[in-house]
């Protein structure tokens, strides 16, 4: 079973991956927050290049993941990526954000097919890396999906992680399980599952229903309770002292790279970190007063001295 980091824009980046692997161990695959193609002929933006050139966590297993609706630019950035040494590139079909949605890209290609078609017969033709693909079902109802994955199976993805969710759910509602389902009896390649794997027992009820499960992708469960993927492997729950010890270490690199703007960066993760507590809200409730790096020490101190963890930890928001 392989396990892997969502790509989770403004939270998921180096930083994060390199002091989550060494607080709880690598996981088997990394994705980036998505990256916006560099200009046929120019490099990647210097924001880009930060998530991309190897540094200290050169020996995480990094797929880079691209947003884009134009094909030359994802070719011509392919070849960069691989010039830099990476094995495989993913296109994002999945972001629901109403701006990336607007301008076509993201889940918002779904809406146009013949455009995406167009699009993957180039890119799978002259891409130099294999390149696998993060989906939703569909931009309004789920039987927009049927004609989706009849439209990928087309190609030689190296493979296929579906999030089987419509854009306009955002992250509402249950996953539609199912799609999975049909995407792994229907697929030629390689299907990875992604959506509300908060907990071993859900990963668990998973592979009961597809026991075909090889890859499961981990994002707002692991961002709440950061020991999820040494629970899933049957290894010992988060405590207290090392969700403490987690937070100083990923505080103090955010400090030493954005300086202040570490304060920002961290209440990004507290958005998902307050449910791995008893009382989400009085954590929520101390974290948000929090604006310049003295509030937030003191606020943080306040919160590991006071509020206990959940019995089980769990994202729980909407």
């Amino acid at each position: 079973m392989l396990l892997s980091m969502a790509p989770m824009e403004g939270l998921t980046v180096r930083t994060f991956r390199r002091v989550h692997a060494e607080c709880f161990g690598r996981l088997d695959r990394y994705y980036t927050p998505f990256l916006a193609p560099a200009h046929v002929g120019q490099a990647f933006t210097k924001k880009a290049l930060r998530e991309l050139e190897p540094q200290d966590d050169s020996d995480l297993d990094l797929v880079p993941q691209l947003l884009t609706n134009k094909a030359d630019e994802f070719v011509w950035s392919v070849q960069l990526l691989a010039g830099m040494g990476y094995t495989e590139v993913n296109l994002n079909l999945g972001c629901p954000s109403r701006t990336v949605v607007g301008k076509g890209r993201g889940s918002g290609f779904l809406r146009h097919l013949d455009e995406l078609e167009a699009f993957l017969d180039t890119v799978c033709d002259q891409s130099p890396l294999p390149v696998s693909v993060k989906t939703r079902v569909g931009m309004e109802i789920d039987e927009e999906y049927g004609r989706i994955l009849e439209l990928y199976c087309q190609y030689p993805l190296t493979e296929l992680i579906v999030h089987p969710r419509v854009q306009k759910d955002f992250y509402k509602g249950t996953p539609r399980q199912e799609l999975y389902g049909m995407t792994l009896k229907k697929a030629s390649f390689p299907v990875a599952y992604n959506g509300d794997v908060f907990g071993a027992d859900d990963l668990e009820v998973l592979r009961t229903s597809y026991p075909a499960t090889r890859h499961v992708m981990l994002g707002r469960g692991i961002m709440t309770n950061p020991a999820l993927a040494r629970m899933i492997r049957g290894g010992a729950p988060l405590t207290a002292g090392e969700l403490r010890a987690f937070h100083d270490r990923l505080f103090e690199a955010y400090e030493s790279e954005v300086g202040g703007n570490a304060v920002a960066r961290m209440k990004e993760w507290w958005g998902y970190a307050q449910y791995a507590f008893a009382d989400s809200l009085a954590v929520h409730r101390v974290m948000r007063k929090a604006r310049h790096v003295g509030d937030y020490r003191s606020a943080a101190d306040k919160v590991f001295a006071t509020q206990q963890l959940a019995a089980d930890p769990r994202f729980r928001g909407a």
